[in-house]
């Protein structure tokens, strides 16, 4: 079995490590979601966080937005949680 995120340092260290954007704002919102909720994120809400990381700066921002609404494999009842906590974070 392998170890949650929060049991594991490395994937701690990973997740933040993907957090850091080409786009200030991205950046930004992340970090400070990731300030203030990383260490009682679920391996759900981790889950949704990397699928989101997965994607483009300008798709990622469309979405912190709400400029759009996830789509394909992003469109998660996880994944549009999460983005609900950034939206407000």
């Amino acid at each position: 079995m392998s170890q949650s995120h929060q049991d594991d340092p490395a994937k701690r260290a990973r997740l933040r490590w993907r957090a850091r954007r080409g786009l200030l704002e991205n950046d930004l919102i992340l970090t400070r979601y990731l300030d203030a909720n990383e260490e009682s994120m679920t391996d759900d809400e981790v889950d949704a966080f990397s699928r989101l990381m997965d994607l483009g700066d300008n798709d990622l921002m469309d979405l912190l937005l709400v400029r759009k609404e996830p789509e394909a494999a992003v469109d998660l009842p996880q994944v549009h949680a999460l983005l609900k906590k950034l939206r407000n974070a």
